[in-house]
């Protein structure tokens, strides 16, 4: 049967066909391929139709099989012929390139069923102008001569540096044609020419082979130098995008799946530059990919993101690998639905053929949520009482009554100090303890997140009076502000674009260093100025932009233009002089029309409860990280800005979802998954959480530095305050400028703390402590260890625990108060203790 597939993109409308646009709508959207499918079945060809133009053109052709909804590449298996071998001709791939002009009709036969495709053919014995920026760099960076372990890293590689990934294309060509000598290049003999000798092998490289003699890549790099190597002309058509197809996929276990990248320039010209795209896929245990553009699903249910890089742009294609057998549709139908999180959570998994586990028990959700929400396990008597009430939305009223709790200011309030709280090395401990306050006090009245982060960004006064004007304290330089305002509080990691354009995404110097002129005037007065001395005193105002202490211009290092500042994705700003740009930064980040300010918020959320971020990692929101479940991170979202970026709303959101509560047992058809949140993921808890929960249970608290008798860690405000069991944990070094991202990560020395430290064994041996106090009692050995499995996992303990527990009391040499230790102690040192289930 016969069914010609278009491109996939003329299905979406115009608002739609960006790449940013596509980052975020991506999932809205019902699979493409799929929904084009189902006219008819049998097999279809991308594209359509073909036109070829100049003797190099070529086309990489794409045969889909359809059978109702299922899509299955046939590329590698079809065979193919051409009506007029003459005017064209088709490689065994499905790679179609010119002979002669004129008209043909290439036939791919598969599986029983055709498709044709019709050809065109025009200039076939010309060949187009080879020239360095259109032809030339995409070869150099197709086959990783420009790449960070080869010549493009910070020194280059044996006297020989192009940029990285050619963001420089006036400073490749003077490497290329002018450095040496010239050597590397020798118009008068192209083929002695160093730069295809080496990549040919016929001269030592340390790069291997890359060429070979007579490819049309040679053929192109032989032909530009015989020419006398010209530069691409100021008038000629510009790359505006790239597109691949299929744009998403779903694929079997360990099936194939060929992919085509068209390259579209300002003059509405296309061109197939699928034998030049590098390819990369985001997770190859998944879908690896090879360098002619062939998915090739894993041996297990998953997804990745497979990106096709073509010059400095980009396009993702998205690859799901479903379990391979189907589940009934009626079993998430009958799934609950607390709220729009579990819809959204169920349609993807149905995606996949995955059924979410069973529901968490009560006790097993009375302390996740104590832990996720307050940082602190519940005690013995409110596990008790939770577990007697018989309420329906006992659940849902725990959590109402947690966020009324004032730890939960602190406890949130920490995580924070962790991304803003300066390196008190710098700063001072005054200032430091000055932000500190400010940001638990934020927490304390619930802030908006949006004025939080205004109040953050124009922060202004001293930082002896105005906590959040320390955030300027620490990082000084506007290229410094830029990379960390732009991670925090968008989710967008520009770091790379400080030095050459992003390898895996949009943005270049141009955008970085406009948006580091938002920076530029900021002024500064007090006593370290030029070279700040901590502890002292400094104010922040708006400069004049003149001076070291009006703050100056930022320039652009390669061209020196004065910038403009500009927010990402827009134009530049008309501000009038005693406008400070950062208010009008600040007005343009909290905006609702702001593509990344609600998504990074609500993402790192979700990851705080849910253990790991839709997008992952939480501030890196981009097209080749793309996110696992783009409709549910939209959603959370809107919901945010619905609810006027009230954090408490959004925390309530996602616990009462069914999704969170779930339990973390798998199942038969969840345990592969690690990111849809089919079930719950635990979480080693953070430092200063352990830490309390220790003092708790052992019923001695712990003595920290500069702070009261009897504080919680959660409270501590400043790194600097010595303790080995936080170091252990994972509390960053104080001597680390923020943002500082924890891991939770399991360790060694974690494990050998646990079972080592003086320090707990002080707590729990300690005659003030909850052993002795339980040792002491009238509780018979089965009553003490229902207390210690209260007190450690807020829950009973089972028959079997029990007995174990009760003949510990019975040991020859026991005693009750070292038997209650030695449990004590063993509970401590278990994962269910550490780890958040």
């Amino acid at each position: 049967m016969l069914n010609l597939l278009p491109a996939a993109r003329a299905y979406l409308p115009p608002s739609l066909r960006t790449m940013r646009s596509l980052l975020f709508t991506l999932a809205v959207l019902p699979f493409v391929c799929a929904t084009q499918a189902r006219a008819a079945d049998g097999l279809s060809v991308f594209p359509s139709a073909v036109t070829l133009d100049g003797t190099g053109a070529r086309q990489q052709l794409i045969v889909t099989e359809t059978n109702g909804t299922a899509l299955t590449d046939r590329t590698g298996e079809a065979g193919y012929r051409s009506s007029t071998p003459g005017v064209v001709v088709v490689s065994p791939g499905g790679l179609v390139t010119p002979v002669g002009d004129g008209d043909a009709v290439i036939t791919a036969t598969a599986r029983g069923a055709s498709a044709t495709v019709p050809v065109k053919v025009r200039n076939a014995g010309a060949a187009a102008p080879v020239t360095f920026e259109r032809d030339v760099q995409p070869i150099l960076t197709r086959y990783g001569c420009n790449a960070g372990p080869c010549h493009g890293k910070a020194r280059g590689q044996n006297g020989f540096q192009l940029s990285l990934l050619a963001y420089d294309n006036d400073f490749d060509f003077q490497a290329i044609t002018a450095e040496a000598r010239g050597r590397r290049v020798f118009p008068a003999n192209p083929a002695f020419s160093l730069l295809l000798r080496k990549a040919t092998g016929q001269a030592p490289h340390g790069g291997g082979k890359k060429l070979t003699e007579g490819s049309p890549e040679y053929r192109a790099l032989a032909t530009w130098i015989a020419n006398g190597t010209p530069r691409t002309p100021a008038n000629a058509p510009r790359l505006e995008k790239v597109t691949v197809f299929p744009e998403s996929r779903l694929l079997a276990l360990k099936a194939p799946q060929q992919l085509a990248v068209t390259a579209h320039y300002s003059d509405g010209s296309t061109q197939d530059v699928t034998n030049l795209a590098q390819f990369s896929s985001s997770e190859s245990v998944y879908a690896a990919v090879g360098a002619a553009g062939e998915v090739r699903a894993g041996p297990i249910p998953g997804e990745a993101a497979v990106m096709a890089r073509f010059a400095e742009k980009f396009a993702v294609c998205r690859v799901l690998i479903p379990l391979p057998k189907s589940v009934d549709a009626a079993v998430y139908e009958k799934l609950p639905r607390n709220n729009f999180i579990d819809g959204l959570v169920w349609k993807k998994l149905q995606q996949l053929n995955i059924t979410p586990s069973e529901l968490a028990t009560d006790a097993q959700f009375h302390r996740r949520a104590y832990l996720d929400v307050i940082g602190r396990l519940p005690t013995p008597d409110e596990v008790r009482a939770f577990l007697a009430d018989r309420e329906p939305k006992k659940r849902e009223r725990l959590l109402d009554a947690l966020l009324e709790r004032p730890e939960y200011a602190d406890f949130w309030a920490n995580k924070w100090t962790d991304l803003l709280r300066p390196n008190p090395y710098h700063t001072g401990m005054k200032a430091t303890y000055n932000f500190d306050q400010w940001i638990r006090k934020s927490f304390r009245e619930n802030k908006p997140y949006d004025q939080f982060v205004r109040e953050i960004i124009t922060a202004n006064g001293s930082t002896f009076t105005n906590g959040a004007a320390v955030f300027y304290r620490n990082r000084r330089e506007p290229d410094e502000l830029t990379t960390m305002v732009s991670q925090l509080f968008l989710g967008v990691r520009l770091d790379c674009a400080k030095c050459h354009h992003h390898p895996f995404e949009v943005w270049g110097q141009d955008d970085f260093y406009s948006f580091a002129a938002f920076f530029g005037r900021i002024g500064r007065s007090g006593v370290g100025i030029s070279a700040p001395i901590s502890g002292s005193e400094e104010a922040v105002f708006l400069g004049s932009g003149t001076g070291r202490r009006g703050g100056s211009t930022v320039r652009h290092p390669l061209t020196g233009k004065e910038m403009t500042p500009t927010p990402l994705l827009g134009k530049p700003l008309d501000l009038s002089p005693d406008r400070d740009p950062r208010e009008a930064l600040a007005e343009w980040v909290t905006a609702p029309e702001n593509p990344f300010f609600a998504k990074v918020i609500a993402n790192r959320v979700w990851a705080d409860l849910m253990g790991r971020g839709i997008v992952d990692p939480v501030d890196d929101l981009r097209a080749t990280n793309p996110a696992s479940n783009p409709e549910l991170l939209d959603a959370l979202a809107t919901d945010f800005r619905k609810n006027k970026c009230d954090l408490k709303s959004l925390v309530r959101t996602i616990c009462l979802s069914h999704a969170y509560q779930l339990s973390t047992t798998p199942n038969d058809r969840n345990a592969s998954d690690l990111r849809n949140y089919s079930r719950h993921y635990r979480q080693r808890l953070r430092a200063e959480v352990l830490l309390d929960m220790v003092s708790d249970v052992t019923g001695v608290p712990e003595r920290f530095e500069a702070m009261p008798a009897g504080s919680r860690a959660v409270e501590v405000w400043t790194a600097r305050s010595q303790s080995v069991f936080l170091d252990s944990f994972g509390r960053p070094d104080p001597n680390q400028d923020p943002p500082c991202e924890r891991t939770a990560d399991t360790t060694v020395v974690q494990a050998l703390h646990l079972m080592n430290s003086p320090n707990l064994y002080r707590k729990v041996t300690s005659d003030e402590g909850r052993c002795a106090e339980l040792a002491k009692g009238k509780k018979t050995p089965g009553e003490i260890a229902d207390e210690l499995y209260l007190l450690a996992y807020s829950r009973l303990p089972t028959e079997s625990e029990r007995t174990k527990a009760v003949k510990r009391f019975e040991k020859p040499g026991a005693t009750r108060r070292s038997a209650t230790e030695d449990l004590l102690w063993a509970l401590i040192n278990t994962p269910e203790f550490v780890f958040n289930d």
